[in-house]
């Protein structure tokens, strides 16, 4: 059989049944061209078993955990960069505020004013 071509109903059923009757299951898939587990599954689909789920293996479910927990962390993070957000503006804001309200009521530097030179001397 060709790869990716689909086993006609009939050759299912010689496969079945040359798979019966075989000592060596390897052997025959090599003879028909095809897997031995798509023999296995060819039988267990004739006879009406159910597929057999996979239980996740304790390394992937410690991996699950680690996801669960780092999206946690992420999103406290997000939580704490939003909340200092509003602060760092307000602060931002307050500083400009403060430099126009010094400019307007301290004195001059004493450099540029030509009196406050002479005062000085």
């Amino acid at each position: 059989m060709r790869q990716g071509e689909r086993p006609k109903p009939e050759f299912k059923q010689l496969a079945l049944k040359r798979m019966q009757e075989a000592r060596n299951i390897g052997l025959l898939a090599q003879e028909l061209e095809v897997s031995v587990r798509t023999l296995y599954r060819w039988r267990d689909d004739q006879l009406g078993r159910e597929k057999k789920v996979r239980e996740p293996v304790p390394r992937e479910q410690k991996l699950e955990a680690e996801i669960q927990r780092l999206k946690q962390s992420l999103a406290n993070r997000t939580l704490e960069v939003d909340f200092f957000k509003v602060p760092c503006k307000k602060s931002r804001l307050d500083a400009g505020r403060v430099a126009t309200l010094a400019r307007g009521h301290l004195r001059p530097d004493p450099g540029s004013n030509v009196d406050a030179r002479q005062l000085e001397c």
